[in-house]
């Protein structure tokens, strides 16, 4: 079943734009305003998911279309192949245009078949999911999954915009809402003392209904993410505080499929901070306050797999190098530090 907020009639959103790396454009606000002053005038194809089309045809099927699956299923080579022929069959050439509109799922498939279709065609984003807004649709980086490992095959390549209407979230179900405060809080975590605190004092159905306070979230959270991709575009070094949590929720997807990206990032989430505690990096109470901020979304923090069976496939996670991992721990709210250390040391923190 999907949720429709309360809020009936849209609010006024006035339209929000950062820009990254002087090639990318991020809008928070509405399609009706921003698409057809950024869409460029040439041929253009969209690419999106079942879902998607269906509540959204007046937009879809202005253009020549492709419809993908849904879930990370579809996240897949075999996904791409089918794209690259109906694309052929279609007749795109290298002036043609990719809109992807949809998740984070459509945005990954568009970005990396944009990035590698005859060697590369300008594409953009319309964002529809929290996820996506505040964080999968923003920075580069496409990739598909290869038997069940996350984002093993992909490219580092900027859409020249990204579009994100809240008011699109209203359709979503409430599992995938929560999904995305779950990055949300990660931003939150990462950079923005205040924004955590702001999460901390609110109602939780103040999230939900009010698309205002939506946008300024989703503002904030691309705020973070452009900054630090910025600065690492390519994730030699700052970057690599986007991936707070995400080496354990990245194996509790593979080892648990009913669990979605949102849920295993804030078990992640959970269990680096209990790592940094031992580490003697965390204080054990910021440890309990961002417990406390993911369990009062709606979270549950243990994993449905054992620790042991996760760190075995955290030895096949793409950012190990050699037996060195990248370990991102919290050290406060609104804090991390990245820290490289044997693949030992890293499982020792869990023991």
């Amino acid at each position: 079943m999907y949720y429709i907020c309360s809020v009936v009639e849209p609010v006024v959103i006035m339209n929000k734009t950062i820009s990254i790396k002087g090639s990318c454009e991020i809008y928070v606000g509405r399609v009706e305003s921003v698409l057809p002053r950024v869409l460029p005038r040439r041929r253009v194809v969209v690419i999106t998911d079942a879902n998607i089309d269906r509540l959204y045809p007046d937009l879809v099927h202005r253009f020549d279309y492709i419809v993908i699956g849904h879930g990370e299923a579809s996240k897949t080579l075999m996904t791409v192949q089918r794209v690259y022929k109906r694309l052929i069959e279609l007749g795109a050439d290298r002036s043609t245009f990719l809109l992807g509109i949809g998740g984070g799922i459509v945005t990954d498939v568009t970005g990396f078949v944009a990035a590698t279709y005859m060697r590369g065609l300008d594409f953009g984003f319309i964002s529809t999911t929290l996820l996506g807004q505040v964080d999968a649709s923003v920075g580069g980086k496409n990739g598909v999954n290869v038997n069940d490992y996350k984002n093993m095959v992909g490219t580092f390549t900027q859409p020249c915009f990204v579009i994100s209407d809240v008011e699109m979230l209203r359709s979503l179900p409430k599992r995938e809402l929560r999904a995305g405060m779950a990055e949300v809080i990660k931003a939150a975590v990462i950079a923005d003392r205040e924004l955590f605190e702001y999460l901390e004092k609110q109602p939780v159905e103040t999230f939900i209904d009010n698309p205002e306070t939506m946008c300024n979230i989703v503002w904030s959270c691309v705020g973070i993410k452009a900054d630090i991709v910025e600065r690492d575009e390519r994730e030699g070094g700052v970057r690599r505080l986007l991936n707070l949590g995400h080496t354990m929720a990245h194996a509790i997807e593979k080892c648990a499929h009913e669990i979605n990206h949102g849920e295993a990032v804030a078990m992640g989430m959970a269990m680096i901070c209990d790592a940094a505690v031992r580490h003697g990096v965390l204080q054990a109470e910021d440890r309990d306050r961002i417990c406390a901020l993911l369990t009062r979304f709606g979270f549950t923090l243990l994993p449905p797999v054992p620790t042991a069976r996760l760190l075995r496939e955290v030895r096949k996670d793409k950012k190990r190098q050699q037996n060195d991992i990248h370990a991102v721990l919290p050290t406060g709210i609104g804090s991390c530090s990245v820290v490289k250390m044997p693949m030992e040391e890293f499982e020792s923190m869990f023991g």
